[in-house]
């Protein structure tokens, strides 16, 4: 399509452009149907499709009846399981039969997403959709996205980028996440926290977030204590050498805080090769983040402790940003904040697993 009607299209998007928090139930419709497929992915699916934006609209068009080219930055879909998912949602989403033309560049670098970013712009795509690798040094590609007539749209991470560099941003809110996390780990009470931290990839949104609410609670108690912080990089073998360093050590642990829940699967391996007990009633806590189906699964048979949700389906309330600007409409929520909540093994039940599960 032609860059001039998509610049002015852009502009108009623009203009009324209004900072909107949109978690629990406040808001429009989009911001309903985000928190009712955050609370429940697979039942929203058979009982919200009404509310879920765009999902069962018409395809998306250019004014000149072309495709809607989009670059798609990501990361790694092999990072984890909830990356999967959020490479799968966002496959499904665009494609030729709903309106687009979709190229996707994947890298859990910073560096090499801004590269890819820069070829993105080259192309003339219409749209960059970016979950950035790390928060900071986007201003200048988003700037020169901005001038090239490119929308640009944040999904599943925020970036430290001027707000009038972006379209819309549709986020988990990660510090939210960790808070919970960390809120639900002082709930237990315990009279001594030794805590493995198993880091997710530096600088990244996640990792930041999660990372975080477990600090400032450490400075805050003096019977938490950090054992190990160390970043796995979201992988599983790499957290399993981090356990099974400390196992070596000798050093006393009573707590695995593993950012996501691969990460906390390796912890386990390594609890498990040296008959460590891990989960309810047992020797050492396990926390992961993500709820994939099978995580949640080890929480329902009370081997691991807590999982912290975080919601990959964000490809629909792209879509409707993207239709918007289309028909020359404003965007006027700015932020899409993710309905999100922990899993207790103690209280979660087989339908959470099925229902909150990815």
């Amino acid at each position: 399509m032609k860059k001039k009607t998509i610049a002015v299209m852009l502009a108009a998007a623009m203009t009324t452009v209004s900072l909107v928090g949109c978690g629990g139930g406040s808001g429009t419709a989009a911001t309903q149907a985000a928190a009712t497929t955050a609370a429940a992915p697979e039942a929203a699916k058979d009982s919200a499709k009404a509310e879920e934006p765009a999902k069962d609209a018409e395809p998306a068009e250019a004014a000149d009846g072309e495709l809607i080219k989009v670059g798609i930055i990501n990361n790694d879909p092999n990072e984890s399981g909830y990356r999967t998912a959020n490479d799968a949602d966002l496959k499904a989403m665009f494609t030729k039969e709903n309106g687009y033309e979709a190229s996707f560049a994947y890298s859990l670098k910073n560096d090499e997403q801004i590269t890819a970013a820069q070829k993105f712009i080259q192309d003339e795509v219409d749209f960059l959709l970016l979950s950035a690798a790390d928060t900071s040094g986007w201003d200048s590609v988003l700037k020169d996205a901005q001038d090239a007539g490119i929308g640009v749209i944040l999904f599943d991470r925020t970036i430290d980028a001027s707000e009038d560099l972006y379209l819309a941003s549709i986020v988990s809110d990660m510090a939210k996440e960790g808070e919970t996390a960390v809120n639900w780990l002082a709930s237990q009470n315990l009279e001594q926290y030794n805590i493995i931290h198993i880091q997710g990839v530096m600088g990244s949104a996640a990792q930041q977030g999660r990372t975080g609410a477990l600090d400032d609670k450490v400075a805050q108690e003096t019977s938490w204590t950090l054992v190990t912080q160390q970043t796995a990089e979201w992988n599983s073998e790499k957290a399993q050498q981090i356990v099974q360093s400390v196992i070596d050590s000798g050093t006393e642990f009573n707590v695995i805080y593993a950012e996501n829940d691969d990460m906390a699967k390796g912890a386990v391996a390594a609890l498990d090769k040296a008959n460590i007990s891990h989960g309810v009633g047992k020797d050492v806590i396990v926390m992961g983040f993500d709820c994939n189906k099978w995580a949640l699964q080890e929480l329902l048979d009370q081997n691991w402790n807590y999982d912290g949700q975080c919601n990959p389906f964000q490809a629909a309330y792209i879509d409707e940003v993207i239709k918007k600007v289309m028909k020359g409409e404003a965007i006027t929520e700015k932020t899409i904040i993710m309905d999100e909540k922990g899993f207790d093994a103690t209280t979660i039940t087989a339908d959470d697993v099925n229902n909150y599960g990815i």
